[in-house]
């Protein structure tokens, strides 16, 4: 059984032992769940062969489902274009080993970068020192926080996301007439930016139905400390009404603690779009009802955007000339009425 089919057995809550397995189900098959889109039918030019472009790449490792999800799809993504040679630098094991890491890379002139940072503040200065070498970057996700560091910046709405999964909890307490809620929140790592927005999304989400968060405990984007924060969380409160765990990664803990007190009071939100979240919502057999997207999917098409930066060319349905500077991708909430929908795009 591989790694990616254990982690669908404990996220569906299976009768098996969640802590031997917690640690080995953050990881993604790199053969599946890949996103794709040549846009290669129709009249559209772009599609077609044309200028060899060198894209370098870099990620952190893929020890995170959606992190490995990422490489995968940007892997994939070149791999369908005749023209791209895809140039891919280990990131190591933090900012500082990724900063010498495309140092080197730099050095090689590649046409562009597609930088997914360990940390958009502690990377900065890798963006500048590329663009002004001549190499446009596109800056994935963790964002620069000068606009002069990148040519395109493309990431998940995270204040959305956090919008999202409040508005589904107002709405689905309020149908219930709970009047005074006790709403718990499980976010990432805390000091990162785009855990900070998440939770200043949800909770103005939640003040718009005069709600507030009871208990908030951060884990770290991994099962284990999902896990842990749970089960805080579990013992601090003896009654939930709702949760919000910002990420489904770390959710395989979450469920794995919620499975073992056999607390089902409470309905609770994912975040990202995991498939194995994805497949729970729909078998709707567990509190999990609902995630809100952050797709990997934005490394697919970050490496097609890269890929026409590299060739001069724009976007073919916009009537400017060059591809935009910045995309934010929309967060959608997926339940069981649309999960079908999504599945494909789940990592």
């Amino acid at each position: 059984m591989n790694a990616l089919s254990r982690r669908r057995i404990l996220f569906g809550g299976a009768a098996v032992g969640a802590g031997a397995l917690l640690t080995a189900c953050t990881s993604n098959d790199p053969g599946e769940n890949t996103q794709i889109n040549t846009n290669a039918g129709g009249d559209n030019k772009n599609a077609a062969p044309g200028q060899k472009v060198v894209i370098g790449f870099s990620a952190p490792a893929a020890d995170h489902g959606w992190v490995a999800a990422i490489t995968n799809n940007a892997k994939a993504q070149a791999g369908a274009y005749q023209d791209v040679e895809f140039r891919s630098v280990e990131a190591g094991a933090d900012a500082a080993a990724q900063r010498a890491a495309l140092s080197t890379l730099i050095a090689q002139k590649p046409n562009v970068i597609v930088l997914l940072p360990h940390d958009g503040k502690e990377l900065n200065a890798v963006g500048l020192q590329a663009m002004r070498a001549g190499i446009p970057v596109v800056n994935l996700d963790r964002a620069f926080p000068d606009r002069g560091a990148y040519r395109l910046q493309i990431k998940g709405d995270n204040f959305g996301m956090g919008l999202a999964a409040g508005t589904y909890i107002g709405e689905q307490l309020k149908a219930k007439g709970v009047a005074n809620p006790i709403i718990g929140e499980i976010p990432g790592i805390d000091s990162l930016e785009l855990t900070q927005e998440r939770t200043r999304g949800f909770n103005e989400a939640l003040a718009v139905y005069g709600f507030k968060v009871a208990n908030r405990r951060p884990a770290e984007f991994t099962a284990d400390t999902g896990q842990r924060a749970a089960t805080e969380i579990l013992q601090a409160l003896p009654k939930i009404d709702a949760l919000w765990n910002h990420d489904d990664d770390q959710g395989i803990g979450v469920l794995a603690a919620i499975n073992q007190t056999n607390r089902k009071e409470f309905i609770m939100v994912g975040g990202a779009g995991s498939k194995a979240a994805i497949e729970a919502i729909a078998a709707d057999n567990s509190p999990l009802k609902a995630t809100v997207t952050y797709s990997p999917s934005m490394a697919s098409s970050a490496i097609s955007l890269a890929r026409l930066i590299g060739q001069g060319k724009g976007m073919a349905d916009l009537v400017e000339l060059q591809v935009p500077k910045e995309i934010t991708l929309a967060s959608e909430t997926i339940t069981k009425e649309n999960a079908a929908q999504y599945s494909k795009l789940g990592f």
